[in-house]
């Protein structure tokens, strides 16, 4: 059996996720002793052994929809947001002199994955629908790999899921350095996802308890307030963008 939270997870956030499904499991009545972080996370998505794991809304409208089964959707403590919902914010340097995100259309432009919705999707959704496109990708691996990438000058923006910031902002004496020139339009946070053979109403019911009985401390490492459901057709409904492919073709 496989429980996969590692989309947040990170060596502050570890005790608290190991926690949360430590409650989850003893909710649960079975289950691994322990969260699986080794590995691909294609592999976790896709196994019939999977319990639990928390998946990207990109790859669950492309590739996943009705070859897994929705748990449901994290309320994550960001402002600005309404329940169940995320946004992006599109980094640069400080001492930038752009402040918009036009401004940076043709600059070298970190993303994490090419089927990210907050590192790809998200930016150049927004972009498209102010009339431009970010044209200079350049592949990090990693949310935190991109800031890094700007901070340290070999990118010049780059495109964080809220959470994610949030977290470097606390923990990485880097962000100090970046500075939000915009921030996207909110879309459903990264759900929960069970194998297609389970149901999810036991998993829902567990995680609703697992999170209102974590310390407070271990809410606030995860910035986590609970869970709602969101329908599948609100993920499904996003626009999926150019692939990076298309822009790093154009340039050869």
């Amino acid at each position: 059996m496989i429980a996969s939270l590692t989309m947040y997870d990170r060596p502050e956030t570890a005790a608290a996720n190991d926690h949360l499904w430590t409650t989850v499991r003893a909710n649960l009545n079975e289950g691994p002793e322990t969260l699986t972080r080794d590995g691909d996370v294609w592999d976790h998505w896709h196994s019939p052994d999977l319990i639990l794991a928390q998946t990207c809304g990109y790859p669950f409208r492309a590739k996943l929809h009705g070859k897994v089964t929705l748990v449901g959707t994290p309320i994550y403590d960001l402002s600005d947001c309404p329940d169940g919902h995320y946004y992006s914010v599109i980094v640069a340097r400080a001492d930038d002199p752009r402040s918009t995100a036009q401004e940076f259309s043709e600059a070298r432009f970190a993303y994490n994955e090419a089927l990210s919705q907050s590192g790809w999707a998200a930016p150049q959704n927004h972009a498209a629908l102010n009339g431009f496109a970010f044209t200079n990708p350049v592949q990090s691996g990693a949310h935190r790999n991109s800031a890094r990438m700007v901070a340290d000058g070999r990118a010049d923006c780059a495109s964080l899921d809220a959470l994610s910031w949030k977290l470097m902002q606390r923990h990485d004496d880097f962000a100090a350095s970046l500075k939000v020139v915009e921030h996207t339009a909110p879309t459903p946070v990264l759900p929960y996802i069970t194998a297609k053979t389970r149901d999810p109403a036991p998993l829902f019911n567990a995680m609703t308890q697992a999170i209102a009985t974590l310390s407070p401390a271990d809410r606030n490492a995860l910035a986590i307030k609970g869970i709602t459901n969101i329908p599948m057709a609100q993920y499904l409904a996003i626009p999926n963008p150019p692939p990076p492919s298309v822009y790093a073709a154009a340039q050869l």
